[in-house]
């Protein structure tokens, strides 16, 4: 059974940092894609970065710069690295991976930022 568990969350104030974590079980992490993922209220739920089994990562644009996704397979988790948080960026956070063509996700956690 494929597990994802984020965790990191919570509320800061514009411009400071948190670091999400994502375990997961269940997966042979170090071949897999690991995918962020963020919600806000009323909106739809949209890719933020992802990081390949090679460790190469993509970002959509308005977090390239502020955010960094990482990996440590030994581990089987990977993060993401928020600095200089917005008002825009208060979203559900989600850890998603695709094994035997389902995609699976986490639970979330809440990030909130207020200025």
């Amino acid at each position: 059974q494929v597990q994802l568990v984020e965790s990191g969350g919570g509320s800061v104030q514009a411009g400071e940092s948190l670091r999400l974590s994502c375990r997961t079980s269940g997966i042979n992490f170090k071949i897999h894609r690991m995918n962020w993922y963020r919600q806000a209220p009323g909106k739809q739920r949209d890719f933020v970065a992802a990081i390949s089994s090679d460790g190469s990562t993509n970002y959509t644009d308005s977090v390239k710069a502020r955010f960094t996704i990482s990996r440590n397979n030994a581990w089987n988790t990977v993060y993401l690295q928020m600095n200089s948080l917005s008002v825009e960026d208060t979203a559900v956070y989600y850890c998603q991976t695709t094994y035997k063509s389902r995609n699976n996700w986490g639970r979330g956690t809440q990030v909130t930022v207020s200025s």
